[in-house]
């Protein structure tokens, strides 16, 4: 089995949107292989001194996040 697609995502302030609406919203527009099927709402995203995003950082806020359904990594609602 290949690995899931997971997005990590900031909330814009006053603009609530949920996990389901989001991967709804990216089947629409994507492949369904470039869809995620998990999503992870953070307060912010982890950059580098140059603004790049920290993806290793990111993969080891997923490996620690709690499991749901059997897929590791899944957070619904609720920022970190």
């Amino acid at each position: 089995m290949g690995e899931a697609v997971t997005a990590f995502v900031v909330r814009e302030p006053g603009r609530p949107v949920g996990e389901a609406e989001l991967i709804a919203w990216a089947r629409q527009r994507l492949a369904h292989f470039k869809a995620p099927s998990r999503i992870d709402f953070l307060a912010e995203i982890p950059r580098t001194a140059t603004g790049k995003a920290r993806k290793n950082v990111l993969r080891e806020q997923l490996r620690a996040s709690p499991t749901v359904e059997g897929a590791p990594g899944v957070t619904s609602e609720g920022a970190r």
